[in-house]
């Protein structure tokens, strides 16, 4: 849990994916098409990707991926990020990590 949570602290916008995943790719094309290049971490990619994944799961996010960090925060999976885009709050929490 420290690497997922030293992970999220150091980048603004983070993405927990696995490179197989459609859920996790649409996500992340939506935050680059409002402007935002998240840090995309593949667990399928990482040693410690197992041990991330239920750490994970142990913070709420079901299923483990896309799991999203904004600030250091964790906002959610797909259903929570959709969810914050169709009210117009995504940007919100989005604009001190937008590109000019």
């Amino acid at each position: 849990m420290d690497k997922v949570k030293k992970l999220a602290a150091d980048n603004g916008v983070m993405i927990f994916s696995k490179s197989t995943c459609c859920l996790c790719y649409a996500v992340s094309i939506l935050f680059r098409e409002l402007g935002v290049n998240p840090y995309v971490h593949e667990l399928d990619h990482d040693s410690d990707g197992k041990e991330m994944d239920k750490a994970l799961i142990k913070m709420g996010c079901n299923p483990s991926v896309p799991a999203v960090f904004i600030g250091g925060k964790l906002i959610g999976s797909t259903n929570e990020i959709m969810s914050l885009h169709l009210k117009g709050s995504l940007v919100q929490l989005l604009n001190p990590y937008m590109s000019v």
